[in-house]
């Protein structure tokens, strides 16, 4: 009986083991979608944020709706493309210096 116990604690001892390497293993391969789950949640958090500071000041929403319309249509074209340009840049850029980091 006593020999059965021994090996029941030195089995439960391995599956401990087992398990921690698992769970090692598990968080480094769930490393990137962590980093993409926080990217969205500071995303979400930035347009929640937005929308409430937009609803708190009806006023600057006319202004930009005033300011949208007063604007040519091919000057707007040109400040969207410019603001994608920038953007586009940003992400390369970053894309970029996480992989001189590595």
């Amino acid at each position: 009986m006593e020999k059965r116990l021994i090996e029941l604690h030195q089995q439960r001892g391995r599956l401990i083991e087992r398990i921690a390497t698992q769970r090692g293993t598990l968080a480094r391969q769930l490393a990137p979608v962590r980093t993409t789950l926080d990217t969205t949640d500071r995303a979400l958090a930035a347009v929640r944020d937005s929308a409430c500071y937009l609803r708190q000041h009806p006023a600057a929403v006319a202004v930009l709706a005033v300011a949208l319309f007063a604007l040519k249509p091919r000057m707007l074209w040109r400040w969207l493309q410019r603001g994608f340009f920038v953007w586009r840049s940003g992400r390369a850029l970053r894309g970029l210096l996480s992989r001189l980091k590595q």
